[in-house]
């Protein structure tokens, strides 16, 4: 009996010291790991489907909140998203030692850990695209090279060229005038986009997101929007085509604490390219058509960074910990980042709930709005800003507020309905001299005169 309750012993304190192990993980594995993760985090964890993809397969999210599954107002919603193409891995495996970080963190009582995980609510897809990542791994099993192999979808698509572009309807509206956020989508876009794709569009338009990461490989580099030139010049040709967004040093500066986290992001000398402070615009970079970082910022509140982590796409086992040790700060860190700026609620005057109302900074032409529960997030660096909430039949307001460098300033807006203006009255049938309305059976001075000489005439004796 003694022996078995050592050997009890000894496996319960190798689950709780047991080093992560660091190794690609095909489908099934990945989704036992969430599972698992889960399970040992049941309550600040929830796992959860956006869809499936083209070979049917869930793309599955693993969600970390001090109340799983419910959005809680002024609690900002953050995502990630990795393997959007399928053989650029790395992304995907840092997101599953993300998820078991976080969940052993948060049991170990790590304030850090417990202040980010009950101040925000996380959102983690580790693969958008795991058809792709099948046929790399299978060609990695082989021994195969090709730089593509597993890119696209089971049909063939790449997803980050797939998206609606919204980038041409903005150009044009800053040109000519016309909405600077949330552009509507084609009446038929879902039938010009992938199942993953459709997926990720229905998931992010059912969460207000605030700030969100792609994971990608090829690479070793922060790259913000806008991804799309406004010529759309194609790479490796006039590289210099900067496309700026109107928060372009906000997004500049999210680069670079992801970067400056990083193991050797910032020394800008990766994989043959230079990029300083290891950052870039991404049409500076090269142009991109349809990608998945300009569509969030365009058609939701969400502000998303497209971050390139390795060299090689699919990096060797041996490689993952010193990737995960190379990457874990900037992750938190880039977490973290969802906290700051201005957040508030928008009420009315009987304190119900806005939704859709629209925030807006003098300066910065890019609105924001308020989510279904009323709440809002902008994000906005250290600063004095006039900010101005308005909402159809409501009175607009606008406030002074002056922005640090630490924690959002609650700025909360109580609108007024708007006071309809007087009708203007109308002149009856009737009316005459200077507007005065007459009665039916009553007549002018004039006209009545003229009756009486009439009938006088008319009692003259034959």
């Amino acid at each position: 009996m003694s022996d078995l309750v050592s050997i009890f012993l000894q496996l319960l304190l190798f689950k709780l010291v047991a080093p992560v192990t660091f190794r690609h993980h095909r489908y099934d594995d990945l989704v036992r790991t969430l599972y698992k993760v889960h399970n040992e985090c049941p309550h600040v964890t929830r796992v959860y489907s956006i869809g499936r993809s083209v070979k049917g397969r869930h793309l599955y999210v693993l969600e970390f909140s001090d109340y799983p599954g419910i959005h809680e107002p002024l609690e900002p919603e953050v995502k990630y998203v990795g393997n959007m193409h399928g053989n650029e891995v790395l992304g995907r495996e840092l997101l599953l030692q993300l998820s078991e970080f976080l969940c052993e963190e948060f049991r170990n009582g790590n304030q850090r850990i417990v202040r980010l995980v009950e101040g925000t609510r996380i959102h983690i897809l580790p693969s958008m695209n795991p058809d792709g990542y099948e046929v790399a791994a299978a060609a990695q099993d082989r021994d195969i090279s090709g730089y593509l192999v597993g890119r696209n979808n089971a049909n063939g698509v790449d997803l980050n060229r797939n998206f609606p572009d919204l980038n041409t309807y903005i150009y044009y509206n800053e040109k000519n005038g016309g909405p600077n956020h949330h552009l509507p989508l084609p009446d038929n876009w879902k039938n010009q986009v992938e199942p993953e794709t459709q997926a990720v569009i229905q998931w992010i338009r059912s969460f207000n997101f605030v700030l969100s990461a792609n994971l990608h490989g090829g690479a070793v580099v922060a790259n913000y929007p806008y991804d799309k030139s406004l010529e759309h010049r194609v790479r490796g040709f006039r590289r210099t085509a900067n496309a700026p967004t109107p928060d372009d040093t906000l997004f500049q500066k999210l680069a670079k604490v992801y970067s400056y986290a990083h193991g050797w992001m910032h020394q800008g000398w990766n994989c043959g390219d230079y990029f300083p402070d290891g950052i870039t615009n991404g049409a500076s970079w090269y142009s991109l058509s349809k990608g998945m970082q300009d569509f969030n910022y365009l058609h939701t509140n969400c502000f998303e960074i497209t971050l390139e982590l390795s060299c090689d796409k699919f990096p060797r086992q041996e490689e993952l910990q010193r990737e995960w040790l190379s990457n874990r700060e900037a992750l938190i860190q880039f977490l973290e980042e969802v906290h700051q700026g201005i957040k508030g609620m928008v009420r009315d005057e009987n304190y119900n709930n806005l939704a859709d109302a629209v925030i807006s900074v003098s300066g910065i032409n890019h609105d924001v709005t308020s989510g279904d529960h009323g709440d809002y997030f902008r994000l906005l660096l250290p600063g004095t800003y006039t900010v101005t909430a308005t909402a159809p039949t409501f009175d607009p307001e606008t406030v002074s507020v002056t922005v640090g460098p630490g924690e959002p300033k609650l700025v909360n807006f109580q609108l007024k309905r708007s006071t309809p203006p007087a009708a203007p009255k109308r002149r009856g049938p009737n009316s005459g001299h200077r507007g005065r309305v007459l009665p039916k059976k009553v007549q002018p001075r004039a006209a009545r005169k003229k009756e009486m000489m009439v009938k006088q005439s008319q009692r003259v004796p034959a």
